[in-house]
C-alpha cells in the first residue's frame, strides 16, 4: 500500500509556514491502519498546473494507492485543487466532499466555504482535505469507514484498520 500525503500551500512550500496538516493526517493514518504500508509526505505550491500534474505523476509513474491533500479547497483565488482534480480524475466521487462539508459544519460555519472532492484515476483514490488538525481528524472519522472498499474496487492494495480507531466497512461483512 503506497500513501501519500500531499500539502498544498505557497508559503509551506517556500518555508515560511510549518506544514502542520500533513504530519496531522500521517499521524491519523497511522493510529488507524494496521495493515502495512508506505507513506510520502509532498509539500508543493499552490497552483492548477503543479497540483494537477504532481496527483497524475503520483498515480502514474509512483503508482499511489491513496492520495490525500490539504489545503486549497477554499474560495480564494490561489486555491485551485478542485480545478486541478478536474484534470486527473477519471471518476469523481462526490459524496466524500458532501459529508466532509456536512460534518465540518459540526466545528465552524465556515466550512461551507470548503470544495473538497475525491475521485479516482486508475488505482488510485484522491481525497481532498481541510487544513486544520481538528478538522483532519474529524474528517478523516467521517469518511475513512468507506476508504478501504473503494480501494478494494478500483483494484488498490488491500488495506485494514484498527476498529478502535475507525472500523472499516465492507458489503457482506
Amino acid at each position: 500500500m503506497k500513501i501519500f500525503v500531499v500539502t498544498i500551500s505557497d508559503r509551506a512550500s517556500r518555508g515560511e509556514y510549518q506544514d502542520i496538516s500533513g504530519p496531522a493526517i500521517e499521524a491519523w493514518l497511522t493510529r488507524a491502519i494496521v495493515s502495512p504500508f508506505e507513506m510520502e509526505r509532498v509539500v508543493i505550491p499552490d497552483g492548477e498546473t503543479v497540483v494537477r500534474d504532481t496527483l497524475i505523476a503520483l498515480a502514474d509513474e509512483r503508482k499511489a494507492d491513496l492520495v490525500l491533500t490539504t489545503g486549497g479547497t477554499g474560495p480564494a483565488p490561489r486555491d485551485q485543487t478542485p480545478e486541478a482534480m478536474k484534470g486527473v480524475l477519471e471518476k469523481e466521487l462526490p459524496g466524500f466532499g458532501e459529508l466532509l462539508r456536512r460534518v465540518g459544519l459540526e466545528q465552524t460555519p465556515t466550512s461551507i466555504l470548503s470544495r473538497q472532492t475525491a475521485g479516482t484515476r486508475g488505482s488510485t483514490f484522491f481525497l481532498n482535505l481541510p487544513g486544520k488538525p481538528d478538522a483532519i481528524t474529524l474528517s478523516l472519522a467521517a469518511v475513512f469507514p468507506a476508504i478501504p472498499y473503494c480501494l478494494d474496487l478500483i483494484g488498490a492494495d488491500r488495506i485494514e484498520t484498527d476498529p478502535a480507531v475507525v472500523k472499516s466497512h465492507r458489503p457482506g461483512k
